[in-house]
């Protein structure tokens, strides 16, 4: 095979050795893009893109108010294109900050952009919350069933494995720990007690702390999460409008910085530094800064450590053509090309060991290897022969586990064929 391309078939071979080795530590971090899969054939619950969350929020608090709508058009035209919830934020707080007294900007004054401020985080609290229905009750079991994260959290409990598996993620939302109630998998997340449980940072320092169970680490906060200014805790309760969280906007690196947000930080960096630990990445876009300083600073200093980032790197550019980032000269590739412990896997195109390469099977599988195949590659079409008009296979295609929902199959799949058993068998 042509040095230009990446064999998917080898390093998925890799990926299932790691997911059954008895000496690997395994952490998943999952971003936004977790929080839109759905179950082929089902409507499961989801969280917006910050596309539409970002329509949807514009158009409700204009609708409210005319002053708020007309900044918002004003603003929009100022961002032009980089025009989203969290630039929005960054351009709400940054104004707030420049005014005082009677002094306006896009015809508000302060107390006018804090509202506004107020409102759009209030409206971002609403989205992210549904465990609810519509009628504010919580969802039904059956629609918790039909969860993505459900399916993650039956891979969880049925693959045997030595060291728990730590999960973490920067989503506000309840979908991991809906799933992993629904299936029975005892977790921690740095909570204690049961009237008023308690954020316990001593104990998410602490590595061997709870050590067999999985851990849900929410790093940029949750629902629930509510500082008390009497004992100075942090403490979880039921969700509203105090809840403490770090919005998508400049602020958050600042914010990063303090309790209970360091201790979580710490927490992932900590994970990274452990002797053969691997952390895989899924609808998390490499673009927090705080977060990418943490895992890229951890793995310096450790040499047995990796990390596999899932990137769903597809999009459409302004004429509907379909373009791949990871083929692009980005922030996002330099964070492979420039790491040789960062593995990228795109769709169309993959980074590992600092190598930009196609994706490309080394050789045509049969009937039976098909099968396999399919769960985590896409074959593109046969290209004909212009002489002859016969198909020519040319091991093109994309690589679909960016896909949290075809990555969660893909674990599923694996128990499911008793294939977990088959590569520990080989392995050994």
């Amino acid at each position: 095979m042509s040095e230009k391309y990446h064999d998917p078939a080898e390093y998925i071979r890799g990926i299932q050795q790691i997911l059954v080795s008895d000496k690997k530590r395994i952490g998943f971090l999952f971003g936004a893009g977790s929080s839109l899969a759905q179950k082929k054939g089902k409507t499961s619950l989801t969280v917006p893109a910050i596309g539409k969350m970002t329509t949807d929020i514009v158009d409700e608090i204009s609708a409210k108010k005319a002053e708020h709508k007309k900044a918002l058009e004003e603003i929009k035209v100022e961002l032009d294109n980089a025009y989203n919830i969290e630039t929005i934020l960054s351009n709400l707080e940054q104004k707030s900050k420049l005014l005082s007294g009677v002094n306006k900007l896009n015809g508000l004054s302060e107390s006018d952009f804090l509202e506004l401020i107020k409102l759009v985080k209030e409206c971002v609290r609403k989205k992210v919350s549904v465990h609810k229905d519509s009628t504010g009750a919580p969802v039904s079991l059956e629609t918790i069933d039909d969860l993505v994260q459900t399916d993650f959290a039956n891979w969880i409990g049925q693959a045997e494995r030595k060291f728990p598996i730590e999960i973490f993620t920067t989503n506000y939302d309840f979908l991991f720990e809906l799933g992993l109630e629904q299936k029975e998998i005892p977790y921690y997340d740095g909570f204690c007690g049961s009237y008023r449980p308690f954020f316990n940072s001593e104990s998410v320092e602490n590595l061997s702390f709870l050590s067999n169970q999985t851990k849900v680490w929410k790093i940029h906060g949750s629902l629930g999460w509510h500082y008390d200014d009497k004992t100075e805790k942090i403490l979880r309760k039921n969700p509203d409008d105090e809840d403490i969280l770090i919005y998508p906007s400049s602020l958050k690196y600042k914010d990063s910085k303090k309790q209970p947000y360091e201790s979580l930080m710490d927490r992932l960096s900590n994970f990274i530094k452990q002797d053969d630990t691997i952390l895989i990445t899924c609808g998390y876009s490499w673009g927090d800064e705080h977060i990418n300083e943490r895992i890229i600073s951890a793995l310096k200093t450790n040499t047995s450590s990796h990390v596999i980032g899932l990137i769903f790197d597809k999009y459409k550019d302004a004429a509907g053509d379909i373009k791949y980032l990871l083929n692009e000269d980005t922030s996002l590739s330099k964070v492979g090309l420039n790491n040789p412990k960062i593995s990228l896997y795109g769709y169309r195109h993959a980074i590992i060991g600092c190598k930009k390469r196609q994706w490309k099977l080394k050789s045509e599988p049969d009937i039976d290897d098909t099968v396999q195949v399919n769960m985590y590659y896409d074959e593109d079409a046969p290209e004909i022969d212009q002489d002859t008009g016969d198909p020519i296979w040319t091991g093109l295609g994309e690589f679909i586990l960016p896909d949290f929902s075809r990555l969660v199959n893909f674990l599923d799949q694996m128990i499911a064929d008793n294939e977990i058993k088959t590569i520990g068998k080989d392995a050994k």
